[in-house]
C-alpha cells in the first residue's frame, strides 16, 4: 500500500489499481491509485465490506429469526444457482465474493486486495492472504478458477453462464495472483464478480448442502423449503464481525402472514413488505419499515404464442393497456417510480432520456388486439404474491383491458414454488426482478439472446452486437448511445413490461440494529446478517 501510494502519475496512468471502490469511469480515464480516497467519502478500505456507520454501539451475541417471501424444495447454497431473495441471503452468510457491492453500487475489496488493468481487457487480481474456509482450509487461487471456470461449464447451468463467457482465460500466478483475460473490454468487471453468483466456493466442491465458504456464519441447518440456521463464524477473517450468534431463515409466502408474524415478535425481520401492510406497520411502536429506491422491478411476461416472437401485436397492446399512474399508486401505494418497458431506471447514468415515455393509451391497445386477433378471447394471467404487487397489477390491467373488449383471466397461484414451477412457463404472467450494479449486467442477464433469465424468450441479433460491442467503449458518450438503441429495442420489442421500477420496503423489530437498506435489494442487498445486531 506504502509503495502504491507513492506511485507517479505515469505509473498511475500505465496500470490502473482497483484497491477501494472505483467507477467505470475512473478505470478508462486511468486515474486510479491504490489507497487514494477523498476525505470524509464514506468508501471502504479493503476487508471492511460494507462497514455501514452505525450511530448505536453494536452489540455482540443473540439469535434472531427472518422470514422472506418465498422458498422452495429447490432452495440452494450454491451460488452459480441461486434465484431468489432466500438464496442470495443464505449464500452472502456462507461465502464471500472477490468484491462486494456499497450502497453506491460501487464495487469494494473483500477476498481480492486489488484489481490492476491497463486496457481493461487483461486484469490481476491479487487475492488476500488471511482467509479460511469453514473446513480450515486455506483460501487460495484455486478457489477462484475453480468457481470462475464452474460458470462456463454448460454442465453447470449457472444462472450467470451468460457473463462468464466474457472471460474466456482464467489462471493463476502463485496461490495468490489470478489473471483473467476478456473476450472484449469490460471496465465493469469488479462490480461484475461482486454479484451473489460469483461468490467463491471451494475448490472441487461437489456437495453445496453444507454452505462451505469463507463467510461470516457457519450452516448448521439447511433444509431446502423448509429453514436454515447459521452459527457465527469464530474465525471470520474481518475481525470484530459478525455480531450475531445465530439466525434462522425461513419462508412465510402469505403476506398477512408474514406481517403479523413480525408485529407478533415471533420474527424479527421481514423483506418484500406489500405497501398495502405500510400503515399498519408504521403504527407499531415495536418495528421499523425500510424504504429503498431500487432499479428492481415486477415485470409482466409474454411468452410463446402471445410473446414477441409470435404475436408482436399483442405485446404492444399490454404495454398500451398498462395504466402505470394507476399501478404505481393504488398496486403499489405511492411506492416506486413510473416504468417504461425498459430495464435501466431514470437516474441511473446510462438512463435514455429521449426514449419516448410509453402512456395508457386504450385505443391503441384495441387496434393492437385486433390485428392480433385477440379480442374477445379469454386469456389466462398468472399471479402471485411470490412477485411483489403482481396480483394488484394484475387485478388493474384486467380491469382496463375489459373497456377494450380483452377478457384477461387472472389465475392466483401460491407463491411456494412459483419461480420454479410458474416463472418463465406461463404463456403470461409476472417476474419480479431484483436490482444489477450495471447496465450491461441487466442486459446480459435477461435481454441478450442466449440468456438463462431471457424471460420473455425474445432474441435479436443487433442487440447482442450492440452488447458486446458496448462492454469494450472507451468514449463513454458512444456507450451511453448504445446502450440508448439498446434500451429502445427492449422497449418497442421485446416481450416485458416494466410499468414501474420498485420501492425496496422491508421491515424489522426495533431491536435490531445496524440495519441501512440497499438498492441492491431487501434485506440490506441480502448482506444484513454480517452487519447487524440484537440490542438487549
Amino acid at each position: 500500500m506504502k509503495d502504491d501510494k507513492k506511485r507517479s502519475l505515469v505509473d498511475q496512468q500505465s496500470s490502473n489499481i482497483l484497491t477501494q471502490g472505483v467507477s467505470r469511469r475512473q478505470v478508462l480515464r486511468g486515474m486510479v491509485t491504490s489507497g487514494v480516497v477523498a476525505a470524509g467519502s464514506g468508501l471502504l478500505t479493503p476487508g471492511s465490506s460494507l462497514a455501514y456507520a452505525n450511530t448505536d454501539e453494536p452489540k455482540y451475541g443473540g439469535n434472531i429469526k427472518v422470514a422472506t417471501q418465498s422458498g422452495s424444495t429447490s432452495d440452494t447454497l450454491d451460488p452459480a444457482h441461486g434465484s431468489g431473495s432466500s438464496d442470495y441471503t443464505r449464500q452472502y452468510m456462507f461465502y464471500n465474493g472477490l468484491t462486494v457491492l456499497d450502497r453506491t453500487l460501487t464495487p469494494q475489496m473483500e477476498l481480492a486486495e486489488s484489481f490492476e488493468t491497463k486496457d481493461a481487457q487483461y486484469w490481476v487480481i491479487k487475492l488476500r492472504k488471511d482467509v479460511l474456509f469453514h473446513d480450515g482450509k486455506p483460501f487460495t487461487s484455486a478457489d477462484v478458477l475453480f468457481t470462475l471456470n464452474r460458470h462456463k461449464d454448460p454442465k453447470t447451468s449457472s444462472k450467470v453462464a451468460a457473463v462468464a463467457k466474457q472471460m474466456v482465460e482464467i489462471t493463476a500466478k502463485g496461490p495468490h495472483e489470478v489473471h483473467i483475460t476478456l473476450a472484449e473490454k469490460n471496465a465493469d468487471l469488479p462490480a461484475i464478480l461482486g454479484v451473489v453468483h460469483f461468490l467463491i466456493v471451494r475448490d472441487g466442491t461437489t456437495n453445496f448442502d453444507k454452505g462451505n465458504g469463507t463467510g461470516p456464519f457457519l450452516c448448521t441447518v439447511f433444509q431446502p423449503g423448509v429453514h436454515s440456521i447459521a452459527t457465527r463464524n469464530p474465525n471470520y477473517w474481518k475481525k470484530g464481525l459478525p455480531y450475531l450468534d445465530t439466525v434462522e431463515l425461513f419462508s412465510i409466502p402469505d403476506q398477512s402472514a408474514r406481517v403479523n408474524a413480525l408485529l407478533a415478535g415471533d420474527v424479527q425481520l421481514i423483506n418484500s413488505v406489500n405497501p398495502r401492510a405500510i400503515d399498519t406497520l408504521n403504527a407499531s411502536p415495536l418495528v421499523k419499515v425500510y424504504h429503498a429506491d431500487s432499479g428492481g422491478y415486477t415485470d409482466l411476461i409474454m411468452r410463446d404464442q402471445l410473446g414477441p416472437m409470435k404475436n408482436p401485436d399483442f405485446v404492444k397492446g399490454m404495454k398500451y393497456i398498462m395504466n402505470r399512474e394507476q399501478i404505481l399508486n393504488v398496486a403499489c401505494r405511492g411506492f416506486g417510480r413510473i416504468g417504461n418497458d425498459q430495464p435501466i431506471p431514470k437516474g441511473q447514468r446510462y438512463y435514455d432520456s429521449a426514449l419516448p415515455q410509453t402512456t395508457y393509451d386504450p385505443d391503441k391497445a384495441k387496434y393492437h388486439f385486433k390485428k392480433a386477433g385477440v379480442l374477445g378471447s379469454s386469456i389466462p394471467m398468472v399471479a402471485s404474491s411470490a412477485a411483489d404487487n403482481s396480483v394488484e397489477m394484475a387485478q388493474l390491467i384486467q380491469l382496463t383491458a375489459q373497456e377494450v373488449g380483452l377478457n384477461l383471466q387472472v389465475k392466483r397461484v401460491p407463491a411456494d414454488g412459483y419461480w420454479s414451477n410458474h416463472w418463465m412457463k406461463d404463456t403470461l404472467g409476472f417476474g419480479n426482478i431484483n436490482p444489477r450494479p450495471t447496465a450491461d449486467l441487466m442486459f446480459t442477464l435477461f435481454f441478450q439472446s442466449n440468456a438463462a433469465w431471457n424471460e420473455s424468450g425474445w432474441k435479436n441479433a443487433h442487440f447482442d452486437k450492440l452488447l458486446v460491442a458496448a462492454r469494450g467503449e472507451t468514449d463513454d458518450a458512444k456507450r451511453k448511445q448504445m446502450y440508448g438503441e439498446m434500451e429502445t429495442l427492449i422497449h418497442d420489442q421485446s416481450g416485458i413490461g416494466i410499468p414501474i421500477f420498485s420501492s425496496i420496503n422491508d421491515a424489522a423489530s426495533r431491536k435490531i440494529g445496524g440495519y441501512k437498506p440497499h438498492p441492491l435489494g431487501g434485506l440490506m442487498a441480502y448482506m444484513f446478517a454480517e452487519h447487524v445486531w440484537l440490542e438487549a
